[in-house]
């Protein structure tokens, strides 16, 4: 890996259509300290007073992807530029690797192998601990090439929940969809064939799934909403309801419930009712993705357009990396 020198302050250092309204168990904050205020910051206590995000780089061209590996580290994409980088806990940023697959959306499984939607030939891969491309786990749907894989979560059984959005790339030769539809396909563990387990989407993008595995959300950023499902024994999708009417790029959970939403004006902040309790203001023109990563995974990662950032905060990532830690 190739280790660049940091360019601003880290915060991981030292301690690191027909859907109906969604119903859900009440969130565990109260409503009145859910309220939003005329910041555009939250004082929710989901960070201290005074909090704002911090400046990693700004050398990149696009940003996507960040996911924490078991021991709290981030790794995230530079996806114009075929890169996967590596941001660590003691806060120094390194190439992971420069043949990337062209990836975007990525997760760490349980035993730490990092997957990604490697949009160069629309597949799923998985990478070594050395950075270099460990397998093909999805290459087709019978026959015809995916539209794009774009972001995945995994399930506790190793299971992968994707979104398959077309997007033109100017690296591609093709011009036009292979596969009709552009759906949320789920790969159980050790199987070669995904199935669809959501099609009514228009554009499925960003996806994230709770901690007890009972939930998942979707964001269709075409119809600017987000949904919820419930995920059954057998990893299938029923009873889509309607979270909030608002899309996203990429999604991420705190062990509140409360959803994380990405998209031009940075991060806003959703109770599990679907009310709006706050806003991390992202100083960039789009603001992708982001996760919770550090050693207590207590740090919100941010990719937004050629930049990444970090936000100390008082709640954890509700996903189990980095769960060793805590």
């Amino acid at each position: 890996m190739k280790i660049i020198k940091f360019i601003a302050p880290a915060l991981f250092p030292f301690i690191m259509a027909g859907a109906t309204s969604i119903v859900s168990k009440p969130a565990k904050l109260s409503l009145s300290k859910l309220l939003m205020t005329d910041s555009s910051y939250s004082t929710t206590n989901l960070f201290k007073s005074g909090t704002r995000p911090v400046l990693v780089s700004k050398q990149f061209s696009f940003t996507e992807g960040p996911a924490a590996d078991n021991k709290g580290n981030i790794y995230f994409t530079d996806q114009p530029n075929n890169g996967i980088w590596k941001y660590d806990t003691n806060g120094k940023l390194m190439l992971f690797s420069n043949a990337a697959g062209r990836s975007n959306g990525m997760y760490f499984t349980k035993d730490n192998k990092l997957v990604t939607c490697a949009d160069e030939d629309n597949q799923i891969w998985q990478f070594k601990a050395d950075g270099t491309k460990d397998t093909v786990l999805l290459s087709s749907a019978d026959g015809h090439k995916f539209n794009g894989p774009n972001d995945l979560w995994i399930d506790a059984k190793g299971g992968i929940y994707f979104t398959d959005p077309y997007y033109q790339r100017d690296y591609w030769t093709r011009t036009k969809p292979d596969l009709q539809g552009e759906k949320v396909y789920y790969l159980a563990k050790g199987q070669s064939k995904a199935v669809v387990v959501a099609e009514t989407l228009q554009k499925p993008n960003g996806i994230a799934g709770t901690a007890d595995g009972k939930y998942l959300y979707v964001a269709d950023i075409k119809a600017n909403k987000t949904y919820r499902f419930d995920i059954t024994k057998e990893g299938a999708l029923s009873n889509q309801q309607l979270f909030i009417d608002k899309g996203s790029d990429g999604l991420a959970l705190d062990e509140q419930g409360n959803v994380y939403i990405t998209g031009s004006k940075g991060i806003t902040i959703f109770s599990n009712l679907g009310e709006k309790i706050g806003l991390i203001a992202i100083p960039e023109s789009w603001t992708a993705n982001l996760c919770f990563g550090g050693i207590k995974r207590n740090v919100l990662f941010i990719t937004a357009s050629k930049a990444v950032y970090t936000m100390q905060m008082n709640v954890h990532g509700s996903t189990k990396n980095a769960s060793k830690q805590r």
